[in-house]
């Protein structure tokens, strides 16, 4: 994969099309992308219950659904789902995922920032690890609001990637040295290839969230977009606990230490 320094939103926009849909192939084998558990589904169906309550059919759209993770959690929750996501192969797995499941799920290809849907039409938006991804964070949030409903909810969950703290730090570092020396198991977690692991360096360096997307600004952009805030979420201790038995030791220190949170907004009326 070509990895461009300097580029136009378009080509940047297509890069990041073509490195999900070449991460597709192993997402789902990788902890905190797929669930391995009762207890972290129940964890993860407990954090959108607390924001979006039971959906009683309401329409839901999950926006860079990926293999549809949260798209098969909204519908545990009885809400009617469409799943999007702009690399094919992400969609060849979440539908095979839903036949095999027994799954009503509709899932379409669509570009998050410009999803083509109808004013007004859905009760829900959510995303998961996408507005770190946004090229037009501003763009994408009005987009959003144009097609929910009056009343509407949008709920995002997401995470500063980028900015670490000395713990988080210290515990790569010896996570690092540890498995050099062969003394714990590596972590099935990051990006499959060092070649991949340095397209999506320079992918980060160029998105709007380069230096990580802090809740703040994200819910300062929201505003501006005509959201009201609800909540802004920040307790993941029961995800993390769960998938922890999926990471090495230190891997899961680092990853409950970083700023990770959910922000459920609101369009007005309704």
């Amino acid at each position: 994969m070509e990895n461009l320094t300097h580029t136009s939103n378009y080509d940047l926009r297509e890069e990041i099309k073509a490195y999900w849909s070449e991460r597709a192939a192993t997402f789902d084998s990788q902890p905190g992308h797929e669930i391995f558990s009762d207890t972290e589904r129940t964890a993860w169906q407990r954090l959108l219950r607390r924001h979006l309550g039971d959906g009683q059919g309401r329409r839901a759209l999950d926006l860079a659904s990926g293999t549809g993770v949260v798209s098969h959690l909204l519908d545990d929750l009885g809400f009617t789902v469409t799943g999007m996501d702009w690399a094919e192969p992400m969609l060849d797995r979440a539908r095979a995922k839903a036949r095999s499941r027994g799954r009503s799920i509709h899932f379409l290809m669509g570009d998050a920032e410009r999803t083509m849907e109808p004013d007004d039409h859905y009760d829900v938006i959510t995303n998961r690890h996408l507005v770190w991804t946004l090229v037009n964070p501003a763009a994408a949030f009005a987009e959003w609001y144009r097609v929910l409903k009056p009343g509407g909810q949008l709920l995002i969950v997401d995470g500063d990637f980028v900015g670490r703290t000395p713990l988080q730090r210290l515990a790569g570092w010896i996570s690092t040295q540890m498995a050099r020396l062969g003394l714990s198991r590596k972590d099935n977690h990051g990006p499959v290839s060092a070649t991949m692991a340095v397209t999506h360096r320079s992918i980060l360096s160029r998105v709007h969230f380069s230096q990580g997307a802090r809740a703040d600004a994200v819910l300062s952009l929201l505003e501006r977009a005509g959201f009201e805030p609800v909540a802004l979420d920040t307790d993941f201790r029961a995800i993390h606990k769960a998938q922890a038995a999926n990471f090495g030791l230190l891997k899961s220190l680092e990853r409950a230490t970083q700023h990770r949170y959910a922000i459920c907004v609101r369009k007005p009326g309704g």
